[in-house]
């Protein structure tokens, strides 16, 4: 098995729809060598021209970026980091297929985000919690996350959602519009498999061309208006201070690592 292929496990589910399960530690969180091992299988799927369920393992759909690789690497980590994780968002954004997120359990920051890339959402009941707390972390959003989470949203209450970190439980993240369905544990890849097909069957061409009418001036805002904040976020993040407020973070909420 590659070290890509234990990062995720990939199944056809039927001749339209593939269903990919991230598969990274005890969380999926991100890291570079994950997120471009997703880049990678995304790229394959669309040019496979398949649909695609997006779920996780275990409790966790992904808890987001790895904050201890943050913290132990070097600036060099952090400035191939941040634009490998924008291109994932970029390129789950404007997946031309159906791309249905099936969130199986927590969602947090950067996982959330990916969760939000999705044209529909389901998110199973549980106690699974989804958010954006990357203020809390320290840390500022890349444009794009920041324009997804507003799409998704439909920018129904996103600056309390962002200011306060709240993390929300399923019927919570239902009515905040972080996801669109709410099904029992036991049913989440059914009803998501199901909803992928359904939209799998419009014709591709209409398909794409209605999701780029909704999404490309998403896209074309977080490029044109989010380019000069994108160069502070990355100073921002690459600083001694956001390293100290990340490893603060870590210890009131984590818990220091055993090494």
């Amino acid at each position: 098995m590659t070290a890509m292929a234990a990062m995720l496990q990939r199944e056809r589910i039927s001749d339209s729809v593939a269903l990919l399960r991230f598969d990274h530690g005890p969380v999926s969180a991100l890291d570079l060598e994950f997120l471009e091992a997703i880049r990678a299988e995304v790229a394959s799927l669309a040019s496979e021209r398949l649909a695609v369920v997006l779920t996780g393992t275990g409790k966790a759909f992904s808890a987001g970026v790895d904050l201890f690789r943050i913290v132990d690497g070097d600036t060099d980590y952090t400035e191939r980091f941040l634009p490998t994780m924008i291109g994932v968002f970029d390129a789950l954004f404007r997946y031309p297929r159906p791309l249905v997120a099936a969130v199986n359990g927590h969602a947090i920051a950067g996982g959330c985000v990916v969760a939000c890339t999705g044209d529909y959402r389901i998110m199973a009941a549980g106690r699974g919690r989804i958010g954006v707390p990357e203020l809390l972390v320290g840390v500022p959003f890349p444009a794009i996350g920041l324009e997804i989470v507003r799409f998704a949203t439909a920018d129904r209450g996103i600056q309390n959602l962002v200011y306060t970190g709240s993390t929300m439980l399923p019927e919570d993240a239902l009515a905040a519009g972080f996801v669109d369905e709410v099904v029992a544990e036991e049913d989440l890849i059914e009803r998501a498999s199901a909803r992928a097909e359904q939209l799998a069957a419009i014709p591709p061409a209409t398909f794409w061309h209605t999701k780029w009418a909704l999404r490309g001036p998403v896209l074309q805002r977080a490029r044109t208006e989010g380019s000069q904040a994108d160069a502070g976020m990355r100073r921002i993040w690459a600083s001694t201070e956001t390293a100290a407020a990340i490893t603060d973070y870590i210890q009131r909420t984590i818990g220091a690592r055993a090494r």
